[in-house]
Parts: structure tokens; sequence; C-alpha cells
């Protein structure tokens, strides 16, 4: 066989007709032996760069230094301690994740991966029967699946844009950009996953896609996201000011609060409630993962606004906290207006004004996990199986079944 030793051995130009094209040898094919006349041809020298190519590259080598573009971490040679991170305009080395301060981000990153699905691994084959059937779904039951993979098929990709080019740039802590990194991840799952269910289903694509733009209820909640949260992704966009951290809290507060905390819970509840009819059963499980993420996206981003708040004080004030309770108010109302266009009567054991309670008691949830005072006074929740589905650590089937806690999607256990 043919080895590196002898690849620069030419071969007797007397036992090989003249070549057409010099011919390359390929470690895949065996050389065929020298003839034994054959003189070897002597041993062609390395190949260098030459000129000043070289002479730059040598050079720009031994000025290198070490500590470019570190200058504004202020870093030495001292190593990381805990009390020099800090989850917002820290000046330690971000490069280094241990030792840890928040253990929490920590453990909610390897939650999420144990909680790793595909959208694949989930059977569509009774739901795209029961689309199909004319008489399968009533006009009712076709409107919530189609509004709710309208709002959240584009949703979930304004969720995972300013989590890649706004939040991540200013969370100066490298535990909680790791779970950042896992959620942007989970994100991306769940926008393949609605689009498994539109192809699934052969709906109208376009139609499904470009919903946030044409339906004003839908198109008034990603307005309301974009407005308040589009500010960090300005390049120039720094934190360091009571200014910019009071808008980085805003942002927070805008995207985990209202975005993932309020815009997704009348959606989740229609098609989950959807399922426990026995009714597009795939689509209702993949929203059921879908929850589970979300929960804990949820949590996280409570924890992250509520670091922020213990070492800032400052920026919680009075007045600030008002605008927070605002947001808070509007999004609710948004999410209300979103309930009567896609449920105008009863359907699935709920209605409009049903969902208005529950999402008035999902908003006095917020407010609290916020340290505000609640503002819908008396509200309750009409849907107590929805708090076991995102309080539970394990997932409930709907079926009459339980589902165990489970590793990995794939890995699932039905008892």
């Amino acid at each position: 066989m043919l080895n590196w030793d002898e690849y620069n051995v030419e071969e007797n130009e007397s036992a090989m007709p003249p070549p057409v094209a010099q011919e390359v040898i390929t470690p895949e094919v065996e050389a065929a032996p020298a003839p034994q006349a054959a003189a070897p041809a002597a041993e062609a020298p390395a190949v260098k760069p030459t000129g000043s190519a070289a002479a730059k590259a040598e050079a720009a080598i031994a000025n290198l230094d070490v500590s470019a573009g570190l200058e504004e971490l202020e870093m030495g040679a001292a190593r990381l301690t805990v009390d020099d991170k800090a989850m917002i305009n820290c000046r330690a080395d971000l490069n280094q994740l241990v030792p840890f301060k928040y253990d929490w981000a920590w453990q909610k990153y390897l939650d999420g991966c144990a909680n790793h699905w595909m959208p694949q691994e989930v059977n569509m084959t009774a739901d795209v029967a029961l689309w199909k059937d004319p008489n399968g779904l009533s006009d009712d039951e076709r409107r919530i699946v189609m509004r709710s993979l309208g709002y959240f098929s584009t949703a979930d990709s304004l969720v995972a844009n300013n989590l890649v080019l706004a939040m991540y740039r200013h969370i100066t802590n490298p535990e909680c950009r790791q779970y950042l990194l896992r959620q942007a991840f989970e994100e991306a799952i769940h926008t393949h996953a609605y689009q498994y269910c539109v192809e699934s289903l052969a709906m109208d694509e376009g139609e499904v896609f470009n919903m946030y733009r044409e339906l004003p209820s839908i198109a008034k909640k990603a307005a309301w996201s974009l407005k308040h949260t589009h500010a960090l992704s300005d390049p120039n966009f720094k934190t360091g000011t009571h200014e910019a951290d009071q808008e980085l809290l805003r942002n927070l507060i805008g995207f985990y609060g209202v975005t993932e905390g309020i815009f997704f819970y009348c959606g989740f509840t229609q098609i989950l409630s959807m399922g426990r009819r026995n009714k597009m059963t795939g689509v209702a499980e993949q929203f059921q993962y879908i929850l589970r993420d979300e929960s804990m996206h949820l949590n996280f981003g409570i924890d992250v606004i509520n670091q922020i708040k213990l070492e800032n004080p400052q920026l919680w004030s009075e007045t600030f906290q008002q605008e927070i309770i605002q947001m808070i108010l509007e999004g609710t109302q948004l999410e209300i207006e979103y309930a009567r266009d896609s449920m105008p009567r009863g359907v699935l054991g709920m209605n409009a004004a049903m969902m208005e309670e529950y999402l008035q008691f999902i908003a006095n949830r917020r407010l609290t996990q916020l340290g505000l005072p609640e503002q819908y006074i008396g509200a309750q929740n009409p849907f107590p199986w929805m708090s076991e589905i995102m309080d539970l650590r394990k997932e409930k089937n709907f079926f009459e079944t339980r589902v165990i806690e489970y590793q990995t999607g794939g890995a699932l256990t039905w008892d």
C-alpha cells in the first residue's frame, strides 16, 4: 500500500504510458511496485511561505497581546471568585463558568437538558385524519387550532430573536448565559414544532405564519412585545446607567412577565383542553411539552429579574413599579381581546368570560412573583387542571394514563 515515505517517489517513466495530465494518487489507490531499475528521485525540499507574508505572520505572533479584547473587563491575573460575579454590569471574565454564584441558574440549565424532546417524536396520524374529516371538528375548534398555530409560530421566533440579539449581550453572568443558550435552542424546537404541525395538517403555511401581520388580535400582541423589547437590540445600547439598566429590566419583564408569562396562556389552555377531550392529541402533546419548557423559562426569568432588583435596589423605584403594573395590565387586556377573538362562542367547556378570569388570575400571579400587589382582587382559576400541568415536575397525560418523568422525549414511558 501507499505510504507517506513513498508518496514523492517518481515512477519509472518507461513503465507507464506518457501521462496526458498529472495523476494524483489517493490513499485509497494501491501503488504499483516500482521497477527495480528505477532510481529514486531526490527528496523534494519542504515548501515554505515566501516573502513578506511569512515575515508578517511571524511578527504578528511575536507581538500578540494576550489581553487584547479584554481591556473593558479590567482583567488581571487573579482567579475569579464568586464575589466577582453579578447579574448585570459585571466586570469579571464572562468566559469562566465556575465558581457558580447562582446555582439555581445552572440547575435550570440541567433540567432543560433533561427535558429534551423533538417534534418528530410525536405521532400526528390521528390529528391528520381528524383535521381532514369534514365532520371531525367544529368551526370553533378549527378556529382555535388555526389561531394558536398562527400566533405561536412567529411568537417563539420573536422570543428567540430577543434572547440572542438583546438579552444575552447584557446578562453578565456565565451560568445564566448557559441557560439562555439552552432556552434559545428550545425556542427553535418550539418553532419547529409549530411548523411540523402545520405541515402535517397540510395547512396554508403562508396564512399561518403571516397571521401575526393580518389578524388584529394577534398583530397587537406581537406589536406590544416588539415595543417593549426592541430597544436592547440596538447594537449601540449599553447598560451601566440608571436609565439603561431600567430599560433592561423593563425588557426582561415585558419578555418574561408578559410575552411568555401572559400571552401564551390562552392558546395553551385552549389546545390542552382540546387534548383532554381526545381531539388533536398530537398537537396537544406538543403543546404539553412546550408548556413545560415555557414554565421553566418563566421561572428563570422571574429569578433573574428579582436578582437584578436585589443587586440594584435603586432601579426598583415607586414610579418604575407603577410602570410595570401598567405593563402587566396592558398585556392582560391584550390577551383577553385575543381570547374573545379566538373563542367568540363557548367551546371545549370554556368561554371568553372564563378565560378572562383565568388571565386575571395569571396576571395576579405574575405581579406577586415580582413583589407587586395584585390588581384583580378575587380572581380565581377556573381551570385548576392547568395548574397541575404547570406546577408539577411530571407530565400528566390527558387520555386516562400518566407519564412518568423522562430524560428525553424519545424515552417517554406511559403507564
